[in-house]
């Protein structure tokens, strides 16, 4: 009942406000720009944007915020997945080079452009 998009929840900042719950973070934003004076006594919780909990009970939330746990499960997914990744061992070698700069620098037989003289094509003027 929890993830149905259209059950009503209960605004924090205005009592009178029931919002449908795939509405609700939009209309914590809005809310909250409006109502800065109850937005100062709310601490956000870290688990779950949508958990707006008076700043005394904040501690007591984070230490029993059902959403905790799946934060927590995804860390522990994502630590052994990345265990896996590292162990695989990559084949890719690099390909042959039939190029050889040097030896085809030693065997061009035009003298190289220098910037300035006014040797072109070969003939000297």
């Amino acid at each position: 009942d929890s993830l149905d998009p259209e059950k009503l929840l209960q605004c924090p900042y205005d009592k009178n406000h029931q919002i449908r719950a795939c509405r609700f973070p939009y209309h914590l934003i809005k809310c909250r720009k409006n109502h800065p004076d109850v937005a100062n006594k709310l601490a956000t919780c870290p688990f779950n944007a949508r958990h707006q909990v008076p700043r005394a009970e904040i501690s007591h939330h984070i230490s029993s915020c059902d959403d905790k746990s799946c934060i927590e499960q995804d860390v522990v997914n994502q630590t052994r997945n990345l265990g896996q990744e590292t162990l695989a061992e990559s084949t890719w070698q690099c390909p042959p080079c039939d190029e050889d700069w040097d030896k085809d620098l030693w065997e061009q037989t035009s003298t190289p452009f220098v910037w300035g003289t006014a040797n072109f094509c070969g003939n000297n003027r």
